[in-house]
């Protein structure tokens, strides 16, 4: 299963490293790829996983995430 999400703040690629590696160390995150052109992360899930466990995971890092309208 797939989740795409937007997160604003991300400016350059250690930022997006660090947006996949907070992601990727959530249970039943496979893969997490963030865009830094377009802001959008994609997110491969084993597992149901809630959106806002994954937010509150990336708040932490000093991004906003936002659902994709």
């Amino acid at each position: 299963m797939e989740k795409k999400f937007t997160v604003d703040g991300m400016m350059c690629k250690h930022c997006t490293a660090k947006v996949e590696k907070v992601l990727m160390a959530i249970p039943g995150v496979e893969k997490a790829t963030a865009d830094l052109e377009t802001k959008v992360v994609t997110v491969e899930l084993t597992e149901e996983v809630p959106t806002s466990v994954m937010f509150e995971a990336i708040e932490e890092k000093g991004f906003k995430p936002d659902e994709i309208m």
